[in-house]
Order: C-alpha cells, then structure tokens, then sequence
C-alpha cells in the first residue's frame, strides 16, 4: 500500500524588524526582493516605517518614538520602549514566521531577538547589518550566537572579525550605497562642473543638531581661511528638514554664505559636481568616497563621550574612525578628532584638495578601489540578502526524513 502524500507546504513566511529610517530602508529593499526572488509566493510581515508600508509591511506600530533607545534614552520613555519590545515580540509569535530578520537598531531589535529565541528557539533569526562588535564591546559577537543564527554584514572586513571574535556566521551581502550609484557619480557634464570654478566645497557638520552645535562654527571658519586663500568658492550645506532652521541660523554668520539644501535631489547633485568637502565622520564619508569627492573628515564630542571613545579605540586597535578608511583599509581620509578639530588644521587640510596635487591624486586613487573592494557590478546587496533569507527559511522548513516502516509480523 502506498502512503499517503504529504500536504504542500504553505508559502513561507518571513517577519522583518527595522527601528530606524535606516533600517526601515534597509527592509524595504529585502522584502522586494524576497517577492521578486519568489515569484510572490511569500508572506512578509513585520514592524517598519514608511518604506516598508510602501513594499508592503505595515507596522502595528509607528517606529519614531524607538529612535530614543541607547544611551541617550529618555528615563520617562523607557517604560513604553520596553512595552513595545514585549509586543514585538508578541507579534513575532503571533505570526509564527519561517524567519525573523532584524535590521540594525540593536538595543531594539536584539533585546526582540533574544526574547524571540527563548519563548520560540524554532525560528531562525538573521541579522541584518552588523552591530559595530569590531569597533568596541567585542563580546557582543559570541553572545549573539545564543540568539542569532546568521549574520547579514554592509562591510567588507565584518566576516572576518566575526570569525575572529567567534560570533555566528556573518556573510558579506553588501553596503546599500551600492545600489544608489547613480545618485553619487557624476555624468560628464557635472565631471565637468567639478573641475570647473569657482571649486563647489560640501560642507556636512552633521545630521544631528548636537553635532551641528560642535561643528559648524569650526567648518564656517576653516571654509573662510580657504576662501582667503584661494577665492570664491561655492559652499553647498546639505541639511535635513527638521534642523534646516537651526542650520540656516548657526550658518548665519559665515563669511561666505552657504547654499543650504535640504531635497535629497539637491543634496546627490551637489556630492556630484564637488571639488571637495569638509565633513562630520559618519556614513557620509563613505557616501563621499563613492562619489569621488576628496574629503577632509573631524569630528568633536562632549568631554565625557570623548574619553569614552578614546578607550574604545584604544582597545579595539581600530587605525581610524573614519568609515571609508576602514573599509579601504589605508587612512586615505585625513581626520581631525576632538582637540585636533580646529579651523586652522581644517582649512591646511582642505587647501590642497580643490587643485591638482599628490595629496588629491592620492584619495582619488584611493576611492577608485572601493567598487573592488565593496563588488560593486555584483548582484545588488538587498538580492544577496534576500537569497540568504530563503536559504535560511528552506533549511528550517526542510522535512525530517519519513520514518522507517515498522518491519512486518512474521505470524
């Protein structure tokens, strides 16, 4: 007699977590491309932003009131960011996925995953972007094996510092500025633009108004010394919407008055026609590196924080706290870290890069490696990230072997 065939299996179902604008970019991506990888034959759900309501996920919850989590936590808050790690939770095992993907956000997203992991050890949880355990509290990497099954890295150097540091599996998938290349390179007429004067110099003091607070009075006065120097130059600030305001007032007193544009429009076209720029250390530096902007990098901190920092990096032997330097793996970007953020150091720096000199010529070579170094004309980041999802999902939804049948009676 033969038996009875099984019962297809439904579709599979993954559940995606992102706490940020960021990560909520992040998950947009991956839920579109585990739809387009499955032919739709998928069920997303999950807890995002408007990105990810756009691909499809819409949020039992709105995630800006999550963006507190960290050090900077409001005490008043913490009771209601705490009830929104238990509904999480709840929601993730309501929905009993093949899959939960946690994007970034660590203090939100891992403190789910570990719950996760304890009330329903069945369901494999991938992490997407990578806390940053190569740069301090190393010891998060083999904790995160208890509750982390794979490891999703946006940096080229993160899979071997987990295999350093004995942390889960991490894959390199690639940064999600890969995918927006054709917002930073420019075309020849704005290579043109950019050879052309007077130079256009960007100037990113930051997107937080603490570190506009620390850094705009120091970048206003370095770009002033070059000016002096050199000529006129074309200063393009880009802003965000909520802190344009405060930019526009902080920047008020500028010598040579700023272009402040808040459009991301704006903002791409100017990182395309740049000479240089004088930025805050952060994603940008890396944002610049692609577009092939030489770039002075500083960056100031309360005097508490600094110490802090400083002790990280002395015990996490890091070369550099610039982004772009650490995944190129050479200090090509100059950078000026708390007490050697002056506008004088700023401006000698910046100088030699709107003409055409060694010190120019060797971060443009420099950035000419990052599309080597980061695949890019690969498979985009969010498929590779995708296809690892589906990987993970089948290897749980795969059917235990059928029992052998009872041998026979021999009466």
């Amino acid at each position: 007699m033969n038996a009875p065939e099984s019962a297809p299996l439904p579709p599979p179902s993954v559940y995606i977590i992102a706490a940020e604008e960021s990560g909520d970019a992040l998950g947009a991506a991956l839920a579109r491309a585990l739809t387009a990888q499955t032919g739709g034959a998928i069920t997303l759900s999950g807890i995002g932003g408007r990105a990810m309501a756009a691909a499809g996920i819409l949020s039992p919850f709105a995630i800006d009131e999550l963006a507190i989590v960290g050090l900077t936590a409001i005490p008043q808050k913490l009771p209601k960011i705490f009830r929104r790690i238990r509904e999480a939770t709840a929601a993730v095992l309501a929905a009993r996925p093949d899959a939960l993907v946690i994007v970034d956000s660590p203090d939100f997203t891992h403190r789910v995953a570990r719950r996760v992991r304890e009330l329903a050890p069945m369901i494999p949880i991938v992490d997407y972007v990578s806390p940053s355990v190569w740069a301090w509290r190393s010891g998060r990497a083999r904790a995160m094996r208890a509750y982390v099954d794979r490891v999703l890295a946006i940096l080229p150097f993160e899979p071997a510092a987990y295999g350093r540091l004995k942390g889960p599996p991490c894959s390199y998938v690639g940064h999600p500025l890969i995918e927006r290349l054709s917002e930073l390179r420019p075309n020849a007429e704005e290579a043109a633009r950019r050879a052309s004067a007077p130079p256009i110099v960007l100037a990113l003091p930051g997107s937080r108004s603490t570190e506009i607070r620390r850094h705009i009075e120091i970048f206003g006065a370095a770009l002033d010394r070059v000016g002096r120097r050199v000529g006129p130059l074309e200063i393009v600030l880009p802003t965000v919407p909520h802190l344009a305001a405060r930019v526009r007032e902080a920047a008020a007193g500028w010598p040579m008055a700023p272009r402040i544009v808040v459009e991301p429009a704006q903002k791409w076209a100017a990182f395309r026609t740049a000479r240089a720029a004088l930025a805050a250390s952060g994603t940008v530096t890396l944002e610049l590196a692609l577009a092939g902007v030489p770039t002075v990098a500083a960056y100031r901190l309360h005097i508490l924080e600094a110490v802090i920092a400083r002790l990280i990096r002395i015990q996490s032997r890091l070369p550099s706290v610039i982004l772009a330097n650490l995944v190129l793996g050479a200090n090509a970007v100059p950078e000026f870290i708390q007490e050697k953020c002056t506008s004088d150091r700023l401006a000698e720096a910046l100088l030699p890069l709107l003409s055409e000199t060694p010190e120019r010529a060797r971060q443009v070579a420099a950035f000419g490696r990052l599309d080597q170094i980061m695949g890019v004309g690969g498979v985009s980041p969010s498929a590779k990230a995708a296809a690892i999802v589906l990987e993970t999902v089948g290897a749980a939804r795969k059917p235990r072997a059928a029992p052998l049948p009872l041998p026979q009676s021999s009466c």
